[in-house]
């Protein structure tokens, strides 16, 4: 794979037009999509999941008209089979005791495993590729932009509700996701071949049968040259995806001439990065993260402002300019969250205009 091209994966959410609920496609998406789509489009562990996946693209530009192109033909898709497609990270209210398993012997192994933790995790994320020279240079990399975790993912926010419920958090995807493991935040790893240990070690004692089943916030890919980001909640909108995939793209290029210059980012432990994934995660762009060199709470603006200002140099030269700023379109609209509790609060309380408004929202831009 070619140096810092991208790769972008969404999981959607297929919705009854009548219920608003959570309904099985029963697989006629992703047979229909694989006619036109290929391998870009698969089922996932869940019945009312579908992923989608861009080809490898080499700008910022081509990425987007992928993630349109994939975005309209599962939305027609759906409208086929008396569909709508919703991109949240949560359903509102689905509860996931209802939800019909896909029928695959590789889910049947993971439920066999982890039970109603696997059955529980009903969520929806977006997974970015971006591509690295060689592992060695990807985990130095990887180390160093574990810090931006909770930044990209503040921006990301958008599953406030579970199970009916208004949660409190403005991403509760991540709560869910926690009672996996092999997740959140990883450790700091020394070398490729540490890392490498480790994952041998767990293959070997049974814990796991390949690299795909460590679920970290970010990894090297076990099987090509890309650093995985994994953190985000799916955004509503194309534009929201196309912004963080930017500038996931920015810090891995910005952090790899740092090191070509041989100056060091400084990495920070886990259990620090993790006290901001839990502001991120609790109040979003609303609050507070924690600025560790200053040793002091910053406003999250503040730190996009400092965001922006660090990856600046790489912007023009990427071609993706345009798609980072969009974060300023981000802090003035709110995250998918904020908007969501906007729409329920509006409605006193309706979850099914809050369905209808992420559906409606899916679609922006893309036609």
């Amino acid at each position: 794979m070619s140096l810092f091209t991208l790769g972008i994966e969404e999981e959607f959410q297929t919705i009854d037009p009548e219920t608003r609920d959570l309904r099985s496609h029963m697989s006629k998406i992703v047979e229909g999509g694989k006619i036109s789509l290929q391998e870009r489009v698969k089922a996932e562990m869940h019945q009312a999941v579908v992923e989608v996946g861009t080809n490898i693209c080499y700008n910022i530009q081509q990425a987007r008209d992928e993630v349109i192109y994939l975005r309209k033909h599962i939305i027609e898709l759906a409208d086929a089979q008396n569909l709508k497609v919703a991109a949240a990270g949560t359903h509102p209210f689905a509860d996931w005791q209802d939800q019909l398993i896909t029928d695959n012997p590789r889910y049947d192994a993971l439920i066999d495993e982890m039970r109603d933790v696997a059955r529980g995790n009903l969520i929806f994320g977006l997974h970015v590729h971006v591509g690295i020279e060689n592992r060695n240079q990807g985990l130095e990399i990887l180390n160093a932009v574990r810090y931006f975790l909770p930044h990209i993912y503040a921006l990301s926010t958008n599953s406030p509700f579970w199970c009916g419920r208004n949660t409190g958090f403005k991403s509760y995807r991540s709560k869910v996701f926690d009672k996996f493991p092999r997740t959140g935040i990883p450790e700091f790893f020394a070398s490729a071949s540490e890392y490498d240990d480790y994952v041998n070690l767990l293959v070997k004692t049974n814990c796991i049968d390949d690299g795909k089943k460590i679920w970290w916030d970010i990894r090297l890919h076990p099987y090509f040259n890309t650093i995985e980001f994994r953190i985000c909640d799916i955004p509503m909108r194309a534009d929201e995806t196309i912004c963080l995939a930017a500038l996931m793209q920015a810090l891995v290029v910005k952090i790899y001439k740092l090191l070509k210059q041989n100056l060091n980012f400084r990495s920070y432990r886990k259990v620090l990065i993790n006290e901001n994934k839990w502001r991120a995660a609790r109040y979003g762009i609303q609050g507070k993260l924690i600025d560790f060199g200053k040793q002091e709470e910053v406003p999250y603006r503040n730190l996009c402002d400092e965001l922006l200002d660090f990856v600046d140099d790489v912007l023009d030269e990427l071609g993706s300019r345009h798609e980072v700023e969009y974060i300023r379109t981000i802090l003035d609209n709110g995250t998918g969250a904020d908007r969501q509790l906007a729409v329920f609060e509006q409605s006193g309380g309706d979850l099914k205009k809050v369905v209808d408004y992420i559906v409606e929202e899916t679609k922006v831009g893309v036609f």
